[in-house]
């Protein structure tokens, strides 16, 4: 791989879009190398790069009119600052190609003298717009589906920019100067769901002329062994081993750094799916290049979440909790025949969850939800944490665990959260829910699975909410639970479009589940999508 210097670089500023890391990765994937920047970011540091993209992100231009100049002259309104972030005015002036998106097309905009507002109607989701002739646009038919999430949007574009497309509520949907290469579109193109998103970032690297010197693969891999093996030392590390993809190919990766010096624990919390702690145990059991081990903590993680009902609640008890489980079990480790401390815990952390708790470059992306291994950490952690996937997607990390070596059958197995079925019971969980919610669940998966459908779905689930509605069965008056089903197509969980399931399957599912489960006496189908829903409902 060359190296890669400024010149050949695309900086994306990060004003808290949740997809600001995705933009990089996706150009990153047409071979052009790009990184995620704070977006205070001084314009001299940014005049070496070959392009500047403005990510989208949650601030609204519309209540504030005092942006030009400098973050650091910030408008105070009713004894609070302004909340808008802007990048470096200096930043137009460079020559250097400049494409804002979403948030990012309205503080240029606004920056260069136009005027944004708050739209008569939002726009969330798939969305038609119109484009007209323009180098980044080239190759497209006029009529396009792109993926909006906005409420403020430009009504006025400054003096030599021009309207390049519009959509049906927004009449100011692209804006260019072609002259200075400035550019800016209201639409994602980063997501999957714009339909030629990623033909409209390659006609922006193609006006910036950039080197394509990025490939993600051995290289990527040989560096991160290095900097692991470099970092742990002679140091011992425990992983925190969930049997999924993510912290699976994190613990090949760092057994490929540090071999013997790494241990993995699985903790049975008691909520997980039905079967699956005793098809991991199987599964790593086998494997002899890990030292593997299993915690029994079912107990504790009833206790610990009785009567709670807050989802972020819920998350941090878990985050809390397996914390503490894995510094007890470093230290009975120790006594039992490890020389070494353990000082450092592996995790299979991933970008999404890094974003979607609010960790981003920039510190200022929206808190979604906490995740038990970011957000959800307490703050008296006594290990290092060793993330080494946190700056990639899940399809990213299915690639590198296939060059890893790393088993089919966990390479290719569907998203589940850290905390479990904790977060897909709806309020307190007890054994009793949990129980009826893995036989639903079980039932939903196999008739997937059975009918050839899970080979277009990427994430399917059960939920069980905390309510209950009356129904007929044998005649006789039930006062039930629903159970609610989620299937999603995605490639990288940052959006999300719910997965069309033939009527008679899903007819099928609820006949089998209101039988077959005991308290269940209703059953719905999430058609919501990512945004403006999430893919897991807590």
């Amino acid at each position: 791989m060359e190296q890669n210097t400024q010149t050949d670089t695309v900086a994306v500023l990060d004003f808290g879009s949740q997809y600001s890391h995705l933009i990089v990765r996706r150009i990153r994937e047409l071979g052009v190398y790009a990184e995620l920047l704070p977006p205070e970011t001084p314009a001299e540091k940014l005049s070496g790069y070959a392009a500047i993209i403005l990510s989208g992100g949650p601030q609204n231009l519309s209540d504030n009119t005092n942006v030009r100049t400098s973050i650091r002259n910030t408008k105070v309104r009713n004894g609070n600052p302004s909340r808008a972030l802007q990048a470096d005015i200096k930043i137009y002036s460079l020559g250097v190609p400049i494409l804002g998106v979403c948030y990012g097309m309205q503080l240029m905009a606004h920056q260069l003298g136009g005027e944004v507002k708050a739209g008569d109607k939002r726009e969330y989701g798939p969305t038609k717009i119109t484009v007209l002739t323009s180098e980044l646009f080239a190759g497209l038919k006029p009529s396009q589906q792109t993926w909006m999430s906005h409420g403020d949007q430009v009504v006025k574009i400054p003096k030599g920019l021009k309207v390049t497309g519009k959509s049906g509520a927004c009449p100011i949907a692209a804006i260019e100067d072609a002259k200075r290469r400035l550019y800016g579109i209201q639409f994602h193109p980063e997501v999957k769901h714009t339909e030629h998103g990623m033909k409209i970032v390659e006609n922006f690297l193609k006006i910036v002329g950039a080197k394509k010197t990025w490939k993600l693969g051995k290289d990527w891999i040989e560096a991160q062994v290095a900097e692991i093996k470099a970092r742990v030392g002679s140091a011992r590390a425990l992983c925190a081993l969930s049997g999924g993809v993510d912290s699976t190919v994190a613990a090949y990766l760092v057994h490929r750094a540090i071999g013997k010096q790494l241990t993995c624990v699985y903790v049975d919390t008691g909520l997980m799916r039905q079967g699956e702690t005793e098809q991991i145990k199987k599964t790593f059991s086998s494997l002899p290049q890990l030292d593997f081990k299993v915690v029994d903590a079912r107990k504790e993680f009833l206790r610990a979440l009785a009567s709670v009902t807050e989802p972020e609640k819920k998350r941090k008890i878990i985050g809390k909790l397996f914390i503490r489980l894995f510094e007890k079990e470093s230290r009975t480790l120790q006594v039992t025949g490890y020389k070494l401390p353990f000082q450092f815990l592996v995790q299979g952390t991933l970008y999404t969850d890094a974003v979607e708790s609010s960790i981003s470059v920039g510190g200022k992306a929206a808190v979604i939800k906490s995740h038990h291994n970011v957000g959800g950490l307490p703050k008296d952690v006594k290990f290092k944490l060793i993330e080494p996937l946190r700056e990639l997607y899940k399809d990213e990390v299915r690639k590198l665990g296939k060059v890893l070596g790393v088993p089919e059958e966990i390479t290719l197995r569907q998203p589940f959260p850290g905390p479990g079925l904790a977060l897909r019971i709806i309020g307190a969980v007890t054994k009793e829910k949990l129980d009826m919610l893995r036989h639903a669940e079980a039932i939903f998966c196999e008739e997937l699975i059975l009918s050839g459908e899970v080979k277009r779905i990427q994430q399917y689930f059960a939920v069980l909410p905390d309510i209950r509605s009356v129904g007929v069965q044998g005649d006789a008056r039930t006062y039930g639970r629903p159970i609610i089903l989620r299937a999603v197509t995605t490639a990288d969980l940052m959006t999300a479009d719910w997965a069309r399931i033939p009527h008679d399957l899903l007819a099928k599912i609820s006949a089998r589940i209101t039988n077959e489960v005991s308290g269940i006496n209703r059953v719905c189908y999430d058609i919501t999508s990512k945004p403006p829903g999430t893919v897991e409902w807590e």
